[in-house]
């Protein structure tokens, strides 16, 4: 199982200067390209997901966050088998995988539409996770043939890619459930989940015919054939994770900045809702997204300069200034545009900081599985978090919840902050040393 076949064998070849550079830029527009349809996909079936819940158990129902913590379930579980395909054949064959397993499930919820079986939706969604997971271990793809120095650039640059997608996607909707029922007579909420399979399809093709040569496999990161180098074991991926500090920073980064994003976002538009502001909703939601991924140049250039410990403290910096705004705004709507704007940010950040500082933590043996098993931590919290947010904010208020986001920030602070002052008196920490291979 860990040998690599005789194609792939091929992809190895020995880089040096020009060539992967080269190499690299091309990597980088494939996998953005994939990440810009993927996106488009996913934010035009989730859009509509919780719709669907509703149809079929009925508007008033509390079970509608089901849609999206199904979805980000199936992220979580299946980044850990993705990331363990590509450890074995690399990335390549776990993208592509990923992105086809999507497809598959948005036809099986298309059923689940059809028929109004909440069990088939689900599986359909589950399944459509793979989607989100390979477009987040893509990021981890793009760092691959980069320089030490440059990899938080190189991973943001895909990131940013994500901004296109997931304005666009949305947009979708509507002209897709249209589509849906004048052409092929389906169920209104039905177009929209075919719309982003034939997406998911598309990203599978372009993935398959551009991602070429394998980055991984270039970069000597997949065992030559005959070598048997079988994927560790989920709990042997998290041992490792805690024998290194900065690996621990990192997955904690992750993992707090995905809750907090999580937890307030899904709960705002509710919380403006009940203060008769829902007509502005979808404004704050927009500014979001568009302070999660606009900025991601930005944040990665400033992770390269600065050191990744010192943009997980900006993260978590804020992330705290954004719960306390959204704690303290009541009925008054203008505070929640900068607070979800600076939740955006502060998201990136931790992201793009944690995923970077992973990267060079571990040794290059561990590092892909390692990625998946942080992947699956950061989804699986965040799915959690989205998927209590609700109950939180039924029993306790809003503002209480913020507050909770703003307590994990803090910690993550001041974790950050222990963190970054200890590496720069040890090593440093305006140039990042990479994990030897």
């Amino acid at each position: 199982m860990g040998a690599v076949t005789s194609s792939e064998a091929r992809e190895r070849v020995v880089l040096t200067g020009p060539e992967r550079a080269e190499l690299q830029r091309r990597t980088l527009r494939a996998l953005a390209t994939g990440q810009i349809v993927g996106a488009a996909a996913l934010a035009s079936a989730v859009t509509v997901g919780a719709f669907v819940v509703q149809d079929i158990l009925g508007q008033d129902t509390p079970w509608a966050g089901a849609a999206t913590a199904t979805v980000t379930t199936g992220t979580a579980l299946m980044a850990q088998v993705l990331s363990r395909r590509m450890q074995r054949l690399g990335r390549r064959p776990g993208l592509v995988l990923g992105y086809r397993l999507a497809a598959v499930g948005g036809a099986i919820a298309v059923v689940g539409v059809e028929t109004q079986m909440l069990a088939v939706f689900l599986v359909g969604l589950f399944l459509f996770g793979n989607g989100q997971a390979a477009n987040l271990l893509a990021r981890y793809a793009a760092t691959d043939l980069a320089e030490p120095a440059e990899r938080s650039r190189a991973m943001s640059s895909i990131v940013f890619a994500s901004t296109f997608g997931a304005v666009a996607g949305p947009l979708l909707v509507g002209p897709a459930e249209h589509a849906g029922e004048a052409w092929l007579g389906v169920e209104r909420y039905s177009g929209p989940w075919l719309c982003s399979a034939v997406f998911f399809v598309l990203a599978s093709t372009i993935t398959t015919i551009r991602l070429r040569p394998d980055p991984l496999v270039a970069a000597g990161g997949v065992a030559a054939a005959g070598i048997d180098r079988r994927p560790p074991a989920l709990g042997a991926t998290f041992r490792a994770v805690a024998d290194h500090a900065g690996a621990r920073l990192a997955v904690t980064a992750m993992v707090v900045s995905q809750v907090t994003m999580v937890a307030v976002m899904a709960m705002t538009p509710v919380h403006l809702k009940l203060h008769g502001h829902e007509g502005v909703s979808q404004y704050v939601v927009s500014l979001h997204i568009a302070g999660m991924f606009a900025f991601s140049p930005l944040v990665g250039r400033y992770s390269d300069r600065r050191g990744r410990r010192s943009a997980i403290a900006v993260g978590a910096v804020l992330l705290v200034v954004a719960g306390s705004t959204a704690a303290l705004s009541g009925d008054v709507e203008q505070l929640l545009f900068p607070s979800l704007w600076l939740l955006g940010i502060g998201w990136n950040f931790g992201l793009i900081g944690g995923s970077s500082l992973l990267v060079e933590s571990v040794p290059a043996a561990q590092r892909v599985a390692v990625q998946g098993s942080a992947d699956l931590a950061m989804s699986l919290c965040g799915g959690i978090a989205g998927f209590a947010s609700g109950f939180v904010r039924r029993a306790v208020g809003y503002h209480v919840l913020a507050t909770l986001a703003t307590v994990a920030a803090g910690a993550l602070l001041v974790a950050a902050f222990i963190a970054h002052l200890r590496s720069r008196s040890l090593v440093g920490d305006v140039a990042p040393v990479p994990a030897a291979d």
